[in-house]
């Protein structure tokens, strides 16, 4: 591959990562946590978007409880949003021969 070639795909990349981290901000994914008893929503960047809790868990005497459900819950979601940019990436850098681990931006 030449260096003006190069040079043009980095340029195009740079331009589709632009775009990638417009989408991030989109994606939204949903982690559950206690058989579906809490669930946080957040967006592709972590950021929270929504927290329910299942009536049944607002007792006074399991607030540990349900805290610590909406940490685990929070991990899925984060957990699920990594997987979605993940996808994203490869589908993005799918055309430039890349190794395996590579992570962009630099």
């Amino acid at each position: 591959m030449d260096f003006m070639k190069m040079m043009s795909k980095a340029k195009e990349m740079q331009a589709k990562m632009a775009g990638l981290q417009d989408e991030l901000a989109t994606i939204e994914v949903t982690g559950t946590s206690g058989g579906g008893l809490v669930s946080v929503t957040i967006t592709g960047k972590g950021e929270l978007k929504a927290v329910r809790i299942d009536p049944s868990l607002l007792k006074p005497e399991e607030a540990e409880i349900v805290e610590d459900l909406i940490v685990a819950a929070h991990r899925d979601a984060h957990g699920r949003a990594e997987g979605a940019i993940a996808d994203k990436m490869a589908a993005l850098t799918g055309g430039m021969g890349l190794p395996g681990g590579f992570k962009l931006p630099f």
